[in-house]
């Protein structure tokens, strides 16, 4: 399987990363004292998605889809929650928090691969050599943007990698990834303020002094960028970043793991005006010994980080305009095999999602007693993604073009889950 390295982004990466991001601020620029009048307004509806990856693909039937009594169901006992539907014992946590969540059980897909099924999940759309779609965190990001012209940090940032790239739409909209302590390599500056203005005064001259002698706009464009890396260097709102420096009480209710450092800083991202943030937890694959890995490791890291950060968006007024999507690239066999584990299954899976408009509190569709196969109207990623365009304000007729001409539909036309809405 493949796990995503949690590195953080190097120096080249981050100089395209900017160079795209410069190509989308200049139009906004131009904008000028309309947007600075309006700044208070866009503010308040700026609105945001968090991605919680589950790296693997984890077994929804023991932790949101239970099945007691049946030969399938595997030891965990279901438990109340605060929404009309029942969880895994497991996640005591977060039953506290299911009145802001909806649990989509009529998931069914068919890419049962890890690498197919992340890039399936992540974009609407089954892989093609032909075209690189660009992931739903590129979409939000790109179709949220104008939301935030004061943003000077990336609108798109992943923690602990497992994102899916930009597809056509350029560099500008890629994932910004960072470990879950916030370090991007290569980026500290090693001397003081006073003598990095001096360099960069300094450099400005010879900028200058080149383009001057006409050496064209691929000159101009570069001084642009150094300015704009320059500014994210030192921007205050870099401060999103670190997580450490929230009280310990803070940092201690998320849990001290990447995972919980993640959804920390996704929600100091979020506060930011950063719109998409994705934090990956890794280690699902489990085709042997599932329910103790489950019981002991998995799911209690899980609970205290998720139910963390739904709690904290809620009491800061942030849950309504910030959507969560909780899913995995599918689910795993109802059929428990001799290794004590469960295999892969994307016929009748989970996904979770709230917040951002989204209707909290349900359960969508079901599926079959022994969980494998479901019983109402199945659901894809495309579907789910519609619904968290809608719940967010973005259009879901907005077509883009790929780079050889293909018109595409957001969202691949998914239909909107209406349940989500009444």
């Amino acid at each position: 399987m493949f796990v995503p390295t949690p590195a953080g982004m190097n120096r080249r990466h981050f100089m395209r990363h900017m160079a795209g991001a410069s190509a989308m601020t200049i139009p906004a620029l131009s904008m000028g004292q309309a947007i600075a009048a309006n700044a208070a307004d866009l503010k308040k509806r700026r609105k945001s998605a968090i991605l919680l990856w589950m790296g693997g693909g984890p077994s929804t039937m023991d932790i949101w889809d239970l099945k007691p009594g049946a030969v399938t169901g595997g030891p965990f006992r279901p438990i109340s929650t605060t929404g009309d539907m029942q969880i895994c014992e497991h996640m005591p946590q977060m039953a506290k928090q299911m009145h802001n969540m909806s649990i989509i059980r009529s998931m069914s897909t068919r890419e049962a691969d890890h690498n197919r099924g992340r890039y399936y999940m992540h974009t609407g759309y089954v892989p093609n050599p032909n075209v690189e779609h660009p992931s739903y965190g590129s979409v939000i990001s790109h179709q949220t943007m104008d939301q935030r012209p004061e943003l000077e940090i990336p609108p798109f940032v992943s923690v602990g990698g497992g994102a899916e790239g930009p597809g056509f739409l350029g560099m500008a909209w890629a994932p910004f990834a960072v470990d879950s302590n916030g370090n991007v390599r290569n980026l500290k500056m090693d001397m003081d303020d006073r003598r990095l203005q001096e360099r960069m005064a300094a450099l400005d001259l010879v900028e200058k002094g080149f383009i001057s002698q006409n050496r064209g706009q691929a000159a101009v464009d570069h001084q642009k960028i150094l300015g704009k890396t320059y500014k994210l260097m030192t921007s205050s709102q870099m401060e999103a970043f670190k997580v450490a420096s929230e009280p310990q009480e803070v940092q201690d209710r998320y849990g001290t793991t990447g995972f919980g450092k993640g959804c920390l800083m996704a929600r100091r991202l979020v506060e930011s005006g950063v719109p998409f943030v994705e934090v990956n937890l890794g280690g699902w694959d489990m085709h042997t010994g599932i329910h103790a890995t489950l019981a002991d490791t998995k799911l209690p890291e899980l609970d205290k980080a998720m139910s963390a950060l739904v709690e904290d968006l809620e009491q800061r007024e942030l849950l309504q305009d910030t959507a969560i999507i909780w899913m995995g690239e599918f689910s795993r066999t109802p059929r428990i095999n001799g290794n004590a584990g469960r295999d892969h299954w994307a016929r009748a899976w989970s996904v979770v999602v709230g917040g951002g408009g989204l209707k909290g509190g349900i359960a969508v569709g079901e599926t079959s007693a022994d969980g494998t196969a479901v019983e109402t109207e199945p659901y894809s990623s495309q579907d789910v993604m519609a619904s968290v365009c809608k719940g967010l304000g973005i259009d879901l007729e907005t077509v883009f073009t790929s780079r050889s001409g293909r018109p595409m539909k957001i969202a691949n036309s998914g239909k909107v889950i209406t349940e989500l809405f009444s």
